[in-house]
């Protein structure tokens, strides 16, 4: 390998939002993520609730005069 061009690999704490902190080898300087091994459901077993519900009302919303439009030029 040539000498100069590869990146210097430390030693980070990555932090999670949670407040974990994992210590990793990286050639980042620091590293923060959303979600860790620590609160994430399938590692801890516990479920988050996530608004999805809302999804399905909101596409409905959005694309409500699309077809409506659409249903005008059939008839």
């Amino acid at each position: 390998m040539k000498n100069g061009i590869h990146p210097e690999y430390n030693t980070i704490d990555a932090a999670c939002a949670c407040g974990n902190k994992v210590e990793i080898g990286s050639v980042m300087k620091e590293m923060k993520v959303e979600i860790c091994s620590a609160c994430h459901p399938f590692f801890t077993g516990k479920q988050k609730l996530i608004d999805s519900a809302g999804r399905i009302e909101k596409f409905k919303q959005r694309y409500a005069q699309h077809y409506a439009k659409l249903g005008k030029e059939k008839s």
